[in-house]
C-alpha cells in the first residue's frame, strides 16, 4: 500500500444519503446506526426500541444519548444489533448513538465526553486457559 492510499479522505458511499452513521461496540455486540431528522421513532432490528429492549433499563441505556443531546423526538434512529447480550447491545446502540449524533452536531462533543457517551468499553471475556475449568478457577482438588 503506498501513502497516497492511506491518505486519502473515506467518502461516504453515496452523497445523497440522508443518513448519518455510527458504529458501537461492547463485549462481542456491533451496533450499526443510521440517524436521520425525523419525528422520533427508534427502530432496533426492525421492532421498536419497547419491543426489542423488554427492560426499562436497556431501553434506558440505548436513548442515553438522546436525552443529553436533548433530541428525543428530533431524529430518527435505525439500528442494527448482532452478538452478545441485552447489555452489550443496549450499550452498542448507545455508543453508536452518540458517535452518530456527534457527527451532525460537533458542538455535542464536550456533553458526551462528560457523561462518558463516546467512550468505548474495552473490557473482554478473558479466555479459558488449558489445566483450568474457567479462565482463572482451578479445577477442584481432593486431598483423599
Amino acid at each position: 500500500m503506498s501513502a497516497d492510499t492511506l491518505m486519502t479522505p473515506v467518502t461516504p458511499k453515496s452523497s445523497n444519503d440522508p443518513y448519518t452513521w455510527g458504529l458501537g461496540r461492547r463485549k462481542s455486540s456491533i451496533a450499526r446506526v443510521r440517524v436521520k431528522p425525523g419525528t422520533g421513532v427508534f427502530i432496533v432490528n426492525g421492532k421498536p426500541i419497547e419491543e426489542f429492549f423488554c427492560t426499562l433499563q436497556g431501553q434506558l441505556r440505548a436513548r442515553a444519548a438522546l436525552v443529553t443531546a436533548e433530541a428525543e423526538g428530533a431524529y430518527d434512529v435505525y439500528c442494527n444489533v448482532k452478538g452478545g447480550g441485552v447489555t452489550g447491545q443496549a450499550d452498542a446502540v448507545r455508543l453508536g448513538l452518540a458517535r452518530a449524533l456527534r457527527k451532525l452536531n460537533p458542538a455535542l462533543d464536550e456533553p458526551f465526553r462528560s457523561e462518558g457517551l463516546l467512550t468505548r468499553d474495552a473490557r473482554m471475556v478473558e479466555r479459558k486457559k488449558y489445566g483450568r475449568r474457567g479462565a482463572r478457577r482451578g479445577f477442584q482438588f481432593s486431598k483423599r
